[in-house]
């Protein structure tokens, strides 16, 4: 049985990205051209499918951090905020981004959510299982020396 740990994670959400925009199961709010992914960014991203990639992207966390709330979402998506002639600081993601993509989530019925926050749900699981088990079947191909792991 082939699970999220098994495969590379860049890979495994690029995978299921496209996934989640063909199948229509995530789609970007209208704000979301415009606005940056947290306050220590200059720039909004320059990838068009960014909004999947995060969707993705925060199944994945979501799977594997087991109960989690925004605010560590936040954490995990944050970086250094550059303060001009001032030293360097953390600063936390949007939390609008995660929100709106963990209710979408939701919606969709890969995550549902506890007291303690969001966990992911059996149909999350297998969605993200199944995701792995395609990465996987494609790494064996393009690389036979991969099989035995």
């Amino acid at each position: 049985m082939t699970t999220v740990y098994d495969v590379p994670a860049e890979m495994l959400i690029n995978n299921v990205a496209q996934k989640l925009k063909t199948d229509e199961k995530a789609k970007p709010p209208e704000w979301a051209s415009y606005a940056k992914t947290g306050a220590h960014k200059e720039l909004s991203p320059d990838n068009a499918d960014w909004w999947f990639v995060r969707c993705a992207s925060i199944l994945r966390r979501v799977y594997i951090d087991g109960p989690v709330g925004i605010s560590r979402l936040r954490s995990f998506y944050g970086g250094r905020h550059r303060n001009g002639v001032r030293p360097i600081h953390f600063s936390k993601g949007s939390g609008s981004i995660a929100r709106e993509a963990l209710q979408q989530l939701e919606k969709a019925g890969f995550v549902k959510a506890q007291k303690t926050g969001r966990v992911i749900s059996p149909n999350g699981q297998s969605f993200l299982d199944n995701a792995a088990n395609e990465v996987k079947t494609e790494l064996t191909k393009s690389n036979p020396a991969l099989a035995k792991y």
